[in-house]
């Protein structure tokens, strides 16, 4: 964990303040893509896991006395492969006195846009702090249209919501966004935020797993086009905030509405029921103790889609 950060989005958003202190020790030393220069093929040629983990051992970052399924210690492995380690000289996996980042690239955000947490992955490489212009899609696609259209420029801070847990619904992965915006040559002077997730392969200035989400009527709902935000991954500060009076995000509050949910029945509608907050994990087994939602939106999914629902039909029936 220590040198490689390997550590799942979904669990950090839930990880106590030991775990992020560990966080902000954590050197980020390995130069691989995507947002480093070397691919995983390099790493076999300098020695390749058993490589690593010597490095590990060496650097006092690893237990070498722990059993393997090959019933051996990782000591013994290494005796009996007889390994030289790491090639001398190599130049992807940076020695602990000069890191490429002093600190871990996984940080969890705060702020007044995202009160129950949002995951960055920052490696310094796109800087530590952005500040910008909301561009605000209610889904992928429209997105990717407006990026087709030209609409999205540098200093632009674009915003991906209703693709949370219940929004999505599943917290889909936002992976073609930030492809398309570094394929577009926008990476380094657009920030990205959502309600839905990354995977391991995007990069660039992206936040995702943000807490509350949209459809619950979290802060990022209430983002409008052209709202300034500013976004601190500094390891001392970590915070998004939307940069409006108290007075607009009150009447932001008043005047919002849950959008239909995406599924209305089946599977998929249970388990919008069901489903905790992106910082709870995600999970359908356990009863949501989320403060931070309950403060965005008192009402759950589906009590909000019955009273939509009821109001439909009543505007019909006064007809």
């Amino acid at each position: 964990m220590y040198a490689c950060s390997l550590i799942t989005q979904r669990t950090l958003l839930t990880m106590t303040n030991t775990s992020m202190h560990i966080i902000s020790q954590t050197p980020f030393l390995a130069d691989l893509k995507p947002s480093g220069k070397f691919v995983m093929e390099d790493v076999q040629n300098i020695g390749g896991t058993p490589g690593m983990i010597k490095f590990l051992i060496d650097n006092d970052l690893f237990d070498g006395d722990q059993m393997t399924v090959t019933g051996k210690t990782h000591n013994e492995n290494l005796a009996e492969m007889n390994h030289p380690g790491l090639t001398p000289g190599q130049e992807i996996i940076k020695p602990l006195s000069d890191p490429i980042k002093p600190t871990g690239h996984l940080q969890i955000m705060y702020g007044n846009l995202c009160p129950g947490g949002g995951v960055a992955k920052i490696t310094g490489k796109e800087g530590e702090t952005f500040t910008g212009t909301a561009r605000v899609y209610d889904n992928e696609q429209l997105m990717l249209r407006g990026l087709e259209n030209k609409e999205i420029k540098c200093g632009d801070v674009v915003i991906i919501r209703y693709e949370g847990p219940t929004g999505g619904p599943g917290l889909p992965e936002m992976l073609t966004p930030t492809s398309a915006i570094m394929g577009a040559g926008l990476g380094d002077c657009v920030a990205l935020l959502t309600d839905g997730r990354f995977s391991g392969g995007s990069h660039g200035f992206c936040i995702g797993h943000i807490t509350p989400e949209a459809q619950v009527g979290g802060p990022i709902a209430l983002v409008k086009n052209g709202d300034p935000i500013r976004i601190d991954a500094r390891s001392d500060k970590r915070t998004i905030d939307l940069l409006i009076s108290d007075e607009e995000w009150e009447e932001r509050r008043k005047a919002w509405a849950p959008p239909p949910l995406r599924v209305s029945q089946g599977t998929l509608f249970k388990y919008i029921q069901c489903v905790a907050t992106a910082s709870e994990g995600c999970v359908t087994d356990e009863v949501s103790d989320s403060a931070n939602v309950a403060a965005a939106a008192p009402k759950t999914p589906a009590v909000a889609e019955l009273e939509a629902k009821i109001a439909e039909l009543e505007a019909a029936v006064s007809q």
